[in-house]
């Protein structure tokens, strides 16, 4: 028997459109269909960043730190900031240093929050444009942070673009952008296409993890 040997299968965004309205049991006849379609499906995309960590929008992204740095902007694109360590850039090789994030209430009680050290815990401000807060601030330009950051997913664009999707999510994608477009034109198949969403997404979820191993060490005192 004779396969295909490849395995780039993919949707460009008016193939998910015309899949998605023949879902909803109807086919994309004008240009006013072809523009909602594709506003629903930006809208896909951020529901999908409120719903959890998608790992293929994770990036390892430094910033060099100069004295006095209290406040970083990040990127606008930012949806948040998973973990990060201080690099300590005059050893050889560089030193990471894990560095605590702490909430906003634990940043506000700080007293002095000009006081320069070596960074040992940051604020993240999610924000129209997020910012992190250090505390110390740096007393020179040694440090480096070097932090993982969840990104947002990349606008659907052109309609012959393809989407800034794990091809895993693929059928996820399908069945939510149905769904949301059956709110507008298929309101008959609003709950069967909500719970076929559901159900996709959860299995790409699911399957969309962390798969190392974990290990749980108990801890015994002694009297």
């Amino acid at each position: 028997m004779t396969t295909s040997g490849t395995t780039d299968f993919d949707l460009s965004i008016d193939e998910l459109i015309e899949e998605a309205f023949e879902r909803c049991g109807m086919r994309p006849t004008s240009g006013y269909q072809l523009t909602t379609a594709r506003r629903s499906l930006n809208l896909v995309f951020l529901d999908w960043a409120n719903r959890g960590l998608n790992l293929w929008t994770i990036e390892q992204k430094e910033i060099q730190l100069t004295q006095g740095d209290r406040v970083l902007n990040l990127d606008p694109d930012t949806v948040n900031v998973l973990g990060a360590v201080i690099r300590d850039l005059t050893t050889t090789p560089y030193n990471d240093i894990i560095i605590q994030r702490v909430s906003r209430n634990e940043y506000l009680d700080i007293p002095n929050k000009d006081f320069q050290a070596r960074p040992s815990q940051l604020y993240v401000q999610r924000q129209n444009i997020p910012q992190i807060y250090l505390y110390p601030v740096p007393p020179n330009s040694q440090y480096k942070l070097v932090y993982y950051r969840i990104r947002r997913i990349q606008d659907a664009g052109a309609y012959t673009n393809t989407s800034d999707v794990n091809w895993r999510f693929l059928p996820c994608l399908a069945s939510g952008l149905a769904y949301f477009l059956s709110l507008k034109f298929a309101p008959d198949r609003i709950g069967a296409l909500k719970n076929l969403y559901e159900e996709d997404f959860k299995r790409a979820a699911d399957e969309d993890r962390d798969t190392a191993s974990t290990y749980f060490v108990p801890q015994i005192a002694t009297i």
